[in-house]
């Protein structure tokens, strides 16, 4: 993707909120990105940024191995907002003084204003704001030039400015980024707006155009594939690379037999019949359930199914000529952990289907979504035209239905488990409650209960009812379902699913518990 003009560069020091930090600003229409604090200051101004955020991060300035910039980056004369370790940090770079706070500083504050205007333009009509804090340093003394624009009972510097010719540097010892901040986002939209004068330029059809454009750049004549999931994620960016180059792209989707109901039937209407994407459906379902036969290892049945996909893909993709380049739906998140201050990973974690094709298939990557987020990619999905089923499908594991059944795989086992799956979602659909929940589905449970039906004995399987909410995936609270759609959920299961007598509902949060069961 092209280099943004209005671009706000966000430093992680390893916070805990940094990805929110560039949230707010693109929810104010500004391009931001994220970059860790450990790059050089000739990359930090090869990026040409109207400004510049400084995150909060976990260490304590006056620690020998604490994060840092070079001080050089406070005399170029761009915008900079230290938040929370930032403002430290910009203190003890410029000769102020940071120690260990006598009364740590957590959870909401009373902020009073001293200085109305400019970053506080627009906020606390009574002087006063509700902020979050989450601290246990503080200023002592501010550095040179510097001085207070507002305070706490706590903190006697909760926030500072130095303007001058050469230097514009605002600090927060609070997180206007949290939502616990109910006037942070005002916050952030003076700074980027009124101090860094960014424009609201980034709105998804602008992103549209620009990566339509770089696509074709990119690919020029050659032959593009994309595994097609049905997931929004590879859904929209095999909508958005269809959008820039037609009948160049070619998708193809592997139905391993451990899928959804409906699910290859969906993709088939919207991308073939609707959309007129080259679409190649492979039935795989018999090898598959072959090769998992009797295996009940979660691990082993995730081997297995990426090692079939693999080869699926690979051997469709050999009867097309001229293929150059993969289509794959890396979402920014992604992209975020392979640099991440707090410690790069080895490899971006596959959330695809195609994970591991790229090294095998030597062909070039065309990653459309890497600059986006989840929820910007459900707003680019609905720009290209796709339909609410897709934008707001919930997540659905690569291994599909096969890690939802513990145990062994069996076409009965499958049926049973795609019955409940089908109540679980017609019933939070029907209460209004899909979109407020992260996922929701159900568990096939590797034991038998006694029950009775008809006044008979009954020894049938049990269903797990799995429900959480969530932002992102990474943490996750169990959803408080009303009593009234859960006990529906087992009735239906129960009386239209055969051979179940049980529906228990999993009441564990993330962590120590994982969404999946395996």
């Amino acid at each position: 993707m092209e280099l943004w003009h209005n671009r706000i560069l966000v430093l992680d020091f390893g916070s805990q909120y940094t990805q929110l930090i560039a949230r707010r600003i693109r929810e104010a229409e500004v391009y931001s990105q994220i970059l860790p604090c450990t790059v050089p200051l000739a990359t930090i101004l090869a990026y040409r940024p109207q400004g510049i955020v400084l995150s909060g991060g976990p260490s304590s300035v006056y620690e020998k191995k604490a994060p840092t910039v070079q001080k050089e980056l406070f005399d170029q004369g761009i915008p900079i907002l230290g938040i929370c370790y930032g403002m430290q940090l910009v203190t003890h770079l410029s000769g102020g003084e940071v120690a260990r706070s006598k009364h740590r500083e957590f959870g909401r504050a009373d902020l009073m204003i001293d200085d109305p205007g400019g970053l506080f333009r627009g906020i606390g009509g009574d002087g006063a704001t509700t902020v979050w804090m989450s601290h246990g340093d503080r200023i002592e003394r501010m550095p040179p030039g510097f001085r207070s624009i507002a305070h706490t009972d706590n903190s006697p510097i909760a926030a500072m400015k130095r303007e001058d010719a050469t230097r514009r540097i605002y600090c927060l010892q609070f997180h206007p980024e949290v939502a616990h901040t109910p006037e942070g986002a005002t916050l952030l939209r003076n700074f980027v707006y009124d101090i860094c004068g960014c424009k609201p330029t980034w709105t998804m059809r602008s992103y549209a155009d620009s990566a339509v454009e770089d696509i074709r750049r990119q690919v020029g004549t050659s032959r593009v594939i994309c595994a097609l999931s049905g997931g929004v994620d590879s859904s929209v960016a095999a909508a958005l690379t269809h959008r820039a180059i037609g009948d160049q792209l070619t998708c193809i989707f592997v139905d391993n037999g451990l899928l959804r109901t409906g699910e290859r039937d969906q993709v088939q209407k919207t991308f073939a019949s609707q959309l007129h994407l080259d679409l190649r459906i492979l039935d795989r379902t018999k090898p598959f359930l072959a090769a998992l036969k009797n295996v009940t290892d979660p691990e082993r049945k995730r081997k297995i199914i990426g090692r079939l996909f693999i080869k699926s893909f690979e051997a469709e993709s050999k009867k097309l000529k001229n293929i150059k380049y993969l289509v794959q739906g890396t979402l920014y998140p992604d992209v975020i952990e392979s640099v991440s201050f707090k410690g790069p990973s080895a490899t971006i974690k596959t959330h695809h289907n195609v994970g591991g094709l790229p090294a095998r298939m030597r062909l070039k990557l065309i990653e459309p979504l890497r600059e986006l987020f989840k929820d910007e990619v459900r707003v680019l999905g609905k720009e290209l035209g796709l339909p609410d089923e897709i934008i707001w499908r919930q997540p659905f594991p690569g291994p599909g239905l096969a890690i939802r059944i513990l145990g062994s795989v069996t076409k009965e086992r499958l049926m049973i488990l795609r019955g409940a799956e089908t109540i679980v979602d017609q019933e939070i659909r029907s209460a209004g409650l899909y979109r407020e929940i992260w996922q929701a589905f159900a568990v096939l449970l590797p034991i038998r209960t006694v029950g009775v039906m008809g006044d008979q004995r009954t020894y049938e399987h049990v269903v797990a009812i799995r429900a959480v909410t969530s932002l992102d995936g990474m943490t996750a609270d169990w959803a408080k379902i009303p009593n009234e759609v859960l006990g529906r959920m087992s009735n239906r299961i129960i009386n239209e699913v055969k051979g179940v007598n049980r529906v228990v509902y999993d009441i564990s949060s993330k962590p120590p518990s994982t969404i999946e069961w395996e």
